[in-house]
C-alpha cells in the first residue's frame, strides 16, 4: 500500500488501497458509539430521569452542558483546522483528542442516581468527551481528499456514516442484550442477568456506557492509524502556529468573495444547530413523553440506527449521481416534517386525534402514540446520515484543496459557533415553561431558515 499524497503544487495523485479507505471508515464505527450511547439513547435520558431532579430540570441542564462544550469547539476548531493545514499532519491531533474522549466519556461512571453533588463533575466529563471527539472529528474529515478521487467522495462520505451507524447498533445491542437491566427485573433485554455483576439498582448498566464508549474508541480507531496513510509533515508545530493563522486570516477574508462558500457554512451553521439538538434530546424527550426505560429508549435507538445505516449508504449514492446539495435539501426537507408532526404526538394523541394509552407493563411500544414517534424517528434516523455526509462531500466540491483542513475547522466552527444557541434555547425555554415539547419547538425555526440559506449555494466540482 503507497500513495502519492496531494499537496498545494501538486494535482496529479494516486490514491492509498482499500485497507487504507476501510480504516479511516473504522472512525466512524469507532466515535460513533458516543453519540448513540452517551448523548441520545442511554446515558443523557439516564441522566434526565435518575440523576437530575427531574426531566424538565434534567434536559435543561444537559442543553447548557452541550451549549458551553459547543461554545469552545466553535472558538478553537478554526484555528486547529488551519495549524493542522501549514503542519501537514492529521493523525497526531486525532490521537490527542481522542484522547480527551477517552477520558471525559470514561469519567461518567460517577452518574450515581439519585446524587446532585456529582452533577457538576458529570457534566464537566460531558463536555470534555464533547470537544475531544469534535475535534478528533475535523480532522478525520480533513483526511477525506487524500483516499479516493472526487467523483467519489459521496459514497465514501455517506459509507462512513452508514458503517457508524452500524458501529452505534452494535453497541447498543451490547448495552441493552448484556448490560443495561430493569431494576425492577434485574433482567437486561434478552432476559439475562447483566455482566460483570453490574446492579441494576444503581443503574451501572447506564453508567458503563461511558467506560464501554472509551474502550471500543480506542479498539477501533487503532486500524486508521496503522493503515491509512497521513498527510507528509511541513513545518513544525511553531512555525506552523504562525503560518495557520496567518492563513485562516487570509481565509476569513475572502470569505465575503466566495459567496457559496459561505452561504454554505452559514446554512450549515443553522441547519446542524437543528441537528444536533434535535440528536441531543430526541431520547430524552421520548423518556418525559412516554416514561420510557433505557431498555425502550435503547431498542428505538437501535431501530433508528437501523434506519440510518440504509439513510447513510442510499445518501452517499444519491451524492455522487445527484450531488450533494440535493441530498442535503431533501434531508432537510423530510425533517422539518417529522419534527413538526412530533410536536403533535402525545402519550395518548396523535395530530391531536385522541388514541388509546400504553397500557402499563404491556409489550414494547404497544401504544399508538408509540408507534407514531418510532416511525418518525426512523424518519430521522434515515435523513440525519445523508444530510451529515453530504455536507461534508459539498464542502470538499467548494474549498480549496490545499486548505481542506482549515476549513474543515471553519466547516466545525459553523456547525459549533452557534450549536450552543440550540440546547440552550431548549435549556431556557424548557425551564422557563416546564414543557420539553414547548422547548423542542424551536427546532423548526432552525431547519426552515437552514434550507432557505442553503438555496442560494452554488454547487461546483472541488476541481474548480
Amino acid at each position: 500500500m503507497t500513495a502519492t499524497l496531494p499537496t498545494a503544487a501538486d494535482d496529479a495523485k494516486t490514491y492509498p488501497g482499500r485497507a487504507a479507505v476501510i480504516s479511516w471508515i473504522f472512525f466512524d464505527w469507532a466515535a460513533q458509539p458516543y453519540f448513540t450511547l452517551i448523548t441520545t439513547f442511554v446515558f443523557a435520558p439516564y441522566f434526565a430521569s435518575f440523576v437530575a431532579p427531574n426531566p424538565a430540570s434534567g434536559q435543561a441542564l444537559w442543553g447548557f452542558a452541550t451549549a458551553a462544550a459547543g461554545l469552545a469547539i466553535a472558538l478553537l476548531s478554526p484555528v486547529l483546522g488551519a495549524i493542522a493545514d501549514a503542519s501537514g499532519r492529521r493523525k497526531p491531533w486525532i490521537a490527542g483528542f481522542g484522547v480527551l474522549l477517552v477520558i471525559g466519556a470514561s469519567a461518567m461512571w460517577i452518574g450515581k442516581p439519585g446524587n446532585p453533588d456529582v452533577i457538576p463533575g458529570l457534566l464537566l466529563a460531558y463536555a470534555i468527551a464533547s470537544v475531544g471527539v469534535e475535534f478528533a472529528t475535523v480532522f478525520n474529515n480533513a483526511m477525506m481528499p487524500t483516499l479516493v478521487p472526487p467523483d467519489r467522495i459521496g459514497r465514501l462520505s455517506g459509507t462512513g456514516w452508514a458503517t457508524g451507524y452500524v458501529g452505534g447498533i452494535l453497541s447498543l445491542v451490547l448495552v441493552l442484550g448484556f448490560l443495561a437491566a430493569n431494576a425492577e427485573t434485574g433482567r437486561t433485554l434478552f432476559g439475562f442477568t447483566p455482566l460483570f455483576g453490574l446492579d441494576p439498582a444503581t443503574h451501572e448498566g447506564d453508567r458503563i456506557t461511558g467506560p464501554l464508549t472509551g474502550i471500543w474508541f480506542i479498539i477501533f480507531v487503532a486500524p486508521m492509524f496503522l493503515f491509512t496513510p497521513d498527510y507528509p509533515a511541513r513545518h513544525r508545530l511553531r512555525d506552523a502556529l504562525g503560518e495557520g493563522l496567518r492563513e485562516l486570516r487570509r481565509s476569513l477574508a475572502s470569505l465575503p468573495k466566495q459567496k457559496s462558500i459561505a452561504r454554505f457554512l452559514l446554512a450549515n451553521m443553522i441547519y446542524t444547530d437543528g441537528l444536533v439538538s434535535l440528536f441531543a434530546f430526541g431520547g430524552i424527550y421520548a423518556a418525559g413523553t412516554f416514561g420510557w426505560d433505557t431498555i425502550r429508549i435503547g431498542t428505538f435507538g437501535i431501530i433508528l440506527a437501523i434506519a440510518g445505516t440504509f439513510g447513510g449508504w442510499l445518501g452517499g449514492k444519491l451524492d455522487d449521481a445527484l450531488g450533494p446539495k440535493r441530498v442535503i435539501t431533501g434531508s432537510l426537507l423530510i425533517l422539518l416534517f417529522a419534527i413538526v408532526v412530533i410536536l403533535t404526538v402525545n402519550k395518548d394523541s396523535i395530530l391531536f386525534v385522541p388514541v388509546a394509552p400504553p397500557v402499563p407493563g404491556g409489550p414494547l411500544f404497544a401504544g399508538a402514540a408509540e408507534r407514531a414517534y418510532i416511525v418518525l424517528g426512523c424518519l430521522i434516523g434515515a435523513t440525519g446520515a445523508p444530510l451529515q455526509a453530504a455536507s461534508r462531500s459539498l464542502l470538499i466540491r467548494l474549498a480549496p484543496k490545499d486548505r481542506i483542513a482549515q476549513y474543515f475547522g471553519l466547516f466545525a466552527l459553523t456547525g459549533k459557533v452557534t450549536s450552543f444557541i440550540g440546547p440552550l434555547l431548549i435549556g431556557a425555554i424548557t425551564a422557563a415553561t416546564a414543557s420539553q415539547k414547548a422547548g423542542m419547538a424551536a427546532l423548526v425555526v432552525f431547519f426552515v431558515l437552514g434550507l432557505v440559506l442553503l438555496g442560494k449555494v452554488r454547487e461546483r466540482s472541488a476541481d474548480v
